[in-house]
């Protein structure tokens, strides 16, 4: 009774969850390798070898001339000299500034190259629309809770199913002849898999729990973004990086945010090189800079609280953002089970609909 009680449990939330985890694998498969497939849509960058790199505030000053009402968010810097600035600003001539608008700049001349939107432009930005995709569902607040809830159905299929097969998964790691066949494709991919699933279903209900939190439904749906102009800065954030290196010279920034009031903190994002390789290389380390540049405060991943500290390596755990082009590799192939689990399962499951033995 016990097993045909797992059974019903494993079946029907397997099927519940059948298409959201199909949907999930196929898209966390792809965002794996989302710098280098969102590179692919980059503008081309020819670069001259005695060419340098023009700084930000050249960048900033071009911004400033070509959208005056824009409030200039962020800027990604550039890799090597054959990427772009990548700058997200919002101006009112992008929806009235109530989205993102992306906009590329040469690393040596500071020429605009091209510009696209985020999320809402899958034409020019598809990563952005697929990690929208794989985080809601483009459905607000409702996919973001659907996340939640269909993480924890699949963590059920996939422990009932082990408790279902325990027994078998010494037979399929010693390679046991009569459980290799086609016909167990589904346990046989369970098995091999078990580990890395448990691992996403976890951490991804782990990044969603605040959906089961009251103030999730009490919070407001209706923010609109209202930009401001950004206001110019009183002093030259390229001598300010500078100082940053100098300071920290085992930091390397890759991400900046700019300060949108003269109150306010311009951060400086990256990553030390003595950090963990479990550590992101371009969000791991913060610094923040006061409204004259100096250096304000740290929040380096060692000093952040154990709670934070946490959080941020489940994140990079479900992602697969460390370890480099292996780790992306296993996450993809292993990642790609999850379709074939969805798939195996409701084909069993109509198997036995029709009455036959599986």
């Amino acid at each position: 009774m016990r097993r045909s009680f797992l059974l019903t449990v494993h079946s029907v939330s397997g099927l519940f969850a059948g298409l959201f985890v199909l949907l999930m694998s196929l898209s966390g498969a792809a965002l794996v390798w989302h710098e280098e497939l969102d590179k692919l849509q980059f503008p081309t960058v020819r670069p001259s070898p005695t060419a340098s790199y023009c700084g930000i505030d050249s960048c900033w000053a071009v911004l400033h001339r070509n959208f005056p009402r824009a409030q200039i968010g962020s800027c990604i810097l550039p890799d090597h000299a054959a990427t772009p600035y990548l700058f997200t600003v919002y101006d009112p001539s992008y929806y009235d500034g109530g989205r993102p608008m992306q906009v590329f700049l040469h690393p040596a001349t500071a020429a605009i190259l091209d510009t696209r939107g985020g999320s809402k432009d899958p034409g020019k930005n598809f990563m952005a629309w697929l990690s929208s995709f794989h985080n809601s569902f483009h459905a607000g607040k409702t996919g973001e809770w659907l996340l939640g809830f269909f993480a924890l159905v699949f963590l059920l299929s996939l422990l009932t199913g082990f408790f279902l097969y325990r027994r078998q998964i010494l037979g399929v790691l010693s390679f046991r002849r009569d459980i290799y066949s086609s016909r167990n494709l589904h346990q046989l991919v369970g098995v091999y898999a078990l580990l890395f699933n448990l691992l996403i279903a976890f951490s991804g209900f782990w990044m969603q729990r605040y959906v089961f939190k009251k103030t999730f439904y009490t919070a407001s749906v209706n923010y609109r973004m209202e930009p401001k102009p950004s206001p110019a800065f009183n002093f030259s954030v390229d001598s300010a990086l500078n100082a940053v290196r100098r300071t920290y010279p085992a930091f390397t920034p890759a991400v900046i945010y700019f300060a949108q009031s003269e109150k306010s903190r311009t951060a400086v994002y990256g990553s030390r090189n003595t950090n963990a390789f479990i550590h992101s290389k371009k969000y791991a380390d913060r610094i923040m800079l006061d409204s004259a540049g100096g250096l304000a405060k740290t929040a380096f991943v060692t000093e952040i609280p154990a709670a934070d500290r946490y959080d941020i390596i489940n994140a990079q755990l479900h992602y697969g953002r460390y370890g480099g082009w292996p780790v992306r590799l296993l996450y993809c192939v292993l990642g790609l089970s999850g379709a074939v689990l969805s798939i195996t399962g409701f084909l069993l499951w109509l198997r036995k609909k029709k009455g036959k033995q599986y």
